[in-house]
């Protein structure tokens, strides 16, 4: 051979194998491809945060929502001392339950029986405490009473009367301060309204 790839002395000439278009065509594409799902991305993050830019009329903005609903009705709970509690203490401590029934009466319910828990329930309760009464208080008495104690658990059984057990179980501390438990029943009785579009 001669040219470039005669051999001489103990140098050898390097053969390269032909460079594939291919992979340099996949790859500006691929780059192309990545930039513009980036510039997409960031125009459509910027249409968000500045709340777009469409310059409706009031008439365009009432077609744009015409799924808006009115706002919930508020709900009729009844007040705290219609509520008659019965109070049971089913932890080791001593005492707990004259002190909720105490606070819950300061707070407007009406207190019924007060003593130590059934032995159905008698450190039984893992929880900070179990409102215990008849179906209906599931849409009544529950809320109201589950608005001054957090995560307390909720069961029914088949009593006709009216009143409620709070059984106060092995986590209870304290109950909510009387702030958050009359905004968490503010919040029950007047919903908020549904977000205008």
């Amino acid at each position: 051979m001669g040219g470039k790839y005669r051999i001489t002395g103990d140098k050898y000439p390097r053969m390269r194998r032909p460079r594939r278009r291919g992979k340099l065509i996949l790859a500006a594409t691929a780059s192309v491809v990545a930039l513009g799902l980036a510039g997409w991305g960031t125009l459509q993050l910027i249409d968000v945060f500045t709340g777009g830019n469409r310059k409706a009329s009031a008439a365009d903005h009432r077609t744009d929502c015409p799924s808006a609903k009115p706002s919930a009705p508020a709900k009729a709970l009844p007040k705290p001392a219609k509520i008659t509690v019965n109070v049971y203490n089913a932890t080791p401590r001593s005492g707990l339950a004259k002190k909720a029934a105490d606070e819950l009466k300061k707070r407007g319910f009406t207190i019924g029986k007060v003593g130590n828990a059934p032995a159905a329930y008698d450190k039984k309760v893992a929880g900070p405490g179990l409102l215990l009464g008849a179906p209906s208080a599931t849409n009544g008495s529950f809320p109201v009473l589950g608005t001054q104690l957090q995560g307390a658990a909720l069961k029914t059984d088949a009593r006709r009367t009216a009143d409620v057990d709070l059984i106060l179980g092995t986590k209870f501390t304290a109950f909510n301060t009387p702030r958050s438990a009359a905004d968490a029943l503010t919040a029950l009785t007047n919903p908020s309204p549904a977000p205008s579009c």
